[in-house]
């Protein structure tokens, strides 16, 4: 009885897989086999074209609402000394990025207010204050990144920087020995 049972299921996978029905099988899989490719080839052409527009400073024909595309034109703005404007455009991108991505956006504000900073204190002492409220922008900033992303060493020595250059705040029951110290060198890291 068991031997009939194979011999019938046998039977009647043949029925079920005929010539005609296998070359429809395999004319559907071929032609889906060959929009994914098509498809996964305009992709990674998109792709490369989105990476040679950013890289030259060109706003991307794809992608347009992107993260990267904002990220890429707000640090291609700070990079060109348009501070304001790249301010405004990470604060506005942070909204709906991860934590690894605020990380970032907060490294470079850091970044921005500390060249603004450095560039405005170097001119005149008349203009201390704005310089140390963007000294102070600054640290918020890069504290604010390595709560997000505490692997980030370019913010930890930016930081470090930072933290030496501001003027101390006196806190009751700290003495002098507990100023931060020099951890790296004088330069700051990673600015636009």
């Amino acid at each position: 009885m068991a031997l009939n049972f194979k011999k019938l299921s046998a039977v009647k996978m043949m029925r079920f897989f005929t010539a005609k029905k296998l070359t429809w099988l395999f004319i559907i899989v071929a032609i889906t086999a060959t929009g994914t490719a098509i498809y996964n080839f305009n992709r990674i052409q998109q792709i490369k074209a989105f990476n040679s527009a950013i890289s030259e400073g060109v706003p991307p024909k794809t992608d347009l609402q992107s993260f990267e595309a904002k990220f890429s034109t707000a640090f291609w703005l700070a990079k060109h000394e348009r501070y304001k404007e790249a301010t405004l455009l990470f604060n506005k991108i942070l909204n709906g990025a991860t934590n690894e991505q605020k990380a970032a956006i907060h490294y470079n504000l850091g970044n921005i207010f500390f060249l603004r900073g450095l560039f405005i204190n170097g001119t005149s002492m008349t203009v201390r204050d704005e310089a140390e409220y963007l000294m102070r922008q600054a640290k918020t900033a890069y504290v604010q990144s390595l709560k997000l992303d505490n692997s980030n060493w370019g913010a930890r020595h930016n930081l470090d920087r930072l933290l030496t250059m501001l003027p101390a705040t006196p806190t009751p029951g700290v003495g002098e020995s507990d100023t931060p110290g020099l951890i790296m060198g004088n330069i700051p890291v990673g600015l636009p």
